[in-house]
């Protein structure tokens, strides 16, 4: 089968590599489309946190069940079935696991960063990670798990109907925040530096406001936009530690901070001004399957979009020629999509 290997940063190559078998307890599947994630785009870059090279990168997918290895779980699948995976393999007896948040598994392995991943024509997983989504699109389903990345977030930051929800951060995990928080019932406040993407989130996401701290003082405007009250939920979704520790100027008092972007930086802070407003200040990362299901079911009923996100598509056999331009803001990228198998 053919498979595309990161081999250091900015050097991707084409092999040939023998065909997979489904692994015991596994399900092979068909991959037909492979969303490209910030995760990906760092790595080729060469500043990923948790990362050694070469790997096969991709976690964002969708395929069709090919084949099931010896005691794999059928029950809930068929060959043929259109399939997402979840890329969050989780030991299940760590701390973390037994407590039910199998997303922070001390242990974790996730497919295309600790792993080899789906940039690839066939990969093997846990039956237990494939789910089967009736009525979405290959697109819509490998979009799901950057979207329950945004789900996550919002469950974090424990959003609730009539909060006022800053998202720091127009790219896809921002964009996929936006929506959940208003789906919780959030007026949402999306900021950016690009006015395009806040242009985006204002007409396709249908964010309340947008602020842009190249053009206005992003302080005065949220305070204007809270009534003076700030915001009762924000979530930075730059993984830049200038604007993750900025993000503080923005909170009301007895705010929750999120940080779902990850910064490789060292964060500081003035502690009486985040003492004052009795802060809670937290991390979100991965997504659990209950997330990924509360995703689905948002997509199926209308709560969410997925696809409006995607602006670059390619075959695979086209996408080592293709990917550096995605790395450029001026392509204009917020989600690109490969296409294998059609």
């Amino acid at each position: 089968m053919k498979t595309v290997v990161c081999q250091e940063p900015y050097k991707f190559t084409m092999e040939e590599t023998a065909k997979t078998s489904a692994k015991e307890g596994e399900v092979l599947v068909k991959i037909r489309r492979i969303g490209i994630c910030g995760t990906d785009l760092h790595a080729y870059q060469g500043n990923q946190a948790f990362f050694e090279y070469p790997r096969v990168l991709g976690h964002e997918l969708s395929g069709e069940v090919s084949e099931f290895g010896h005691n794999a779980d059928q029950s809930k699948l068929a060959i043929g079935d259109k399939v997402l995976i979840v890329p969050y393999l989780h030991c299940g007896t760590c701390v973390a696991c037994r407590r039910g948040n199998t997303n922070c598994c001390a242990n974790m392995q996730v497919i295309g960063v600790h792993q080899d991943g789906g940039m690839c024509e066939y990969i093997s997983v846990p039956a237990s990670h494939v789910l089967k989504v009736d009525d979405l699109s290959l697109d819509a389903m490998a979009l799901v798990e950057c979207l329950a990345i945004g789900a996550h977030a919002v469950r974090r930051a424990d959003i609730q109907k009539g909060d006022k929800a800053l998202v720091i951060g127009a790219g896809p995990i921002g964009l996929a925040t936006m929506q959940f928080a208003k789906a919780a019932g959030a007026n949402v406040i999306a900021l950016d530096l690009n006015q395009e993407r806040l242009d985006f989130c204002q007409a396709d996401i249908g964010v309340a406001a947008t602020v842009n701290p190249k053009s206005e003082n992003a302080i005065e405007k949220i305070k204007q936009l809270t009534n003076g009250d700030f915001a009762t939920a924000v979530i930075d979704a730059t993984g830049h530690a200038g604007s993750m520790m900025g993000a503080v100027e923005y909170c009301s008092h007895s705010a929750n901070l999120v940080y779902v972007g990850l910064s490789k930086d060292k964060l500081s802070y003035d502690h009486p001004n985040i003492h004052k407003r009795e802060l809670t200040i937290m991390c979100s990362r991965n997504a659990t399957l209950e997330d990924f299901q509360h995703v689905a079911d948002c997509l199926n009923d209308g709560r969410a979009k997925s696809t409006c996100m995607i602006t670059h598509t390619c075959k695979f056999e086209d996408m080592i020629e293709e990917f550096p331009a995605w790395t450029k803001p001026e392509t204009g990228v917020i989600k690109a999509m490969v296409e294998l198998n059609d």
